[in-house]
């Protein structure tokens, strides 16, 4: 599939979906529903058809069937787990990736806890599918045995970044976008994926957006784990590990700093990160 053919996919499915989750009753009440930073009461049905976006173009985009298993098994691992989180929804509970392990040092198994181990572990089989595709893979067993783990980790890695930045309306997917740019020089499936994960950003934007719906971990953890894929299949490994360490970089200061208190002292992120919001 070619890039542009990719975006319009991404773009079509993500919006059908949430056109038809928006007509559905049971999306907008019960355990499907959140407040928001405004406090207002915001449906999870965003963060399902945006996943709905992410696998669909993830079985379709890639151009072999052992890539297109491969990212299927990363994005649909990504939001099955990320789903798990959304419907054990506790306000109260751990979090972060220093919450979660002091919980699991505390003998107390959380639903991050298992999302934090199952995202990595579907990223590596998913990982695993893709080396042997990729142009120029290594045939060495230690060399490959680094590849298949810096693929795994640019797609747990990069479904975890994405999370993180789902903390106002848009901002994820805006996030999201300078990735889904960055892989189309890059050709072949990386930039077909980068130009679906567009394309699935593009149909969520007006839900988000103006607040009707949100991403939740389901939609976040899928987007981010496709656009991953797209890094896993660039076919520079000094790019991957390149895009890796950057990735890495800021789950690391996430823990540290707030991404929401720097967007709020730069006035250019401030505009970027609020345009598209009702004010």
């Amino acid at each position: 599939m070619r890039p542009l053919l990719a975006a319009v996919a991404g773009a079509a499915v993500t919006t059908i979906a949430a056109r038809a989750l928006a007509r559905a009753r049971w999306p907008h009440r019960g355990d499907w529903v959140r407040t928001n930073y405004r406090d207002q009461q915001v449906s999870l049905a965003g963060g399902l058809a945006t996943a709905t976006g992410a696998v669909a173009t993830a079985a379709a985009a890639p151009a072999t069937t052992r890539t297109r298993a491969g990212a299927v098994l990363g994005v649909a691992g990504a939001a099955v787990f990320g789903l798990i989180d959304d419907q054990a929804h506790d306000p109260a509970a751990a979090r972060g990736l220093k919450g979660h392990l002091r919980a699991l040092r505390e003998g107390r198994i959380t639903t991050g806890t298992i999302k934090l181990f199952g995202i990595p572990a579907t990223a590596l089989a998913a990982a695993a599918c893709l080396t042997g595709d990729r142009p120029a893979a290594p045939a060495g067993g230690a060399a490959r045995t680094l590849d298949l783990l810096l693929g795994g980790a640019l797609i747990a890695g990069t479904a975890n970044l994405v999370n993180l930045f789902d903390l106002r309306p848009g901002r994820a997917l805006k996030a999201g976008t300078l990735p889904a740019l960055l892989l189309q020089p890059a050709g072949g499936s990386a930039a077909t994926l980068g130009a679906a994960a567009a394309g699935v950003i593009a149909g969520s934007c007006p839900g988000d957006l103006t607040e009707r719906t949100m991403l939740g971990d389901t939609g976040a953890n899928a987007l981010g784990a496709l656009l991953g894929t797209g890094l896993a299949l660039i076919p520079a490994a000094a790019a991957r590990a390149g895009a890796l360490g950057a990735v890495v970089t800021l789950i690391v200061l996430s823990e540290k700093v707030s991404f929401s208190a720097v967007i709020e002292r730069s006035p250019v992120l401030h505009r970027i990160d609020a345009w598209g919001r009702p004010q």
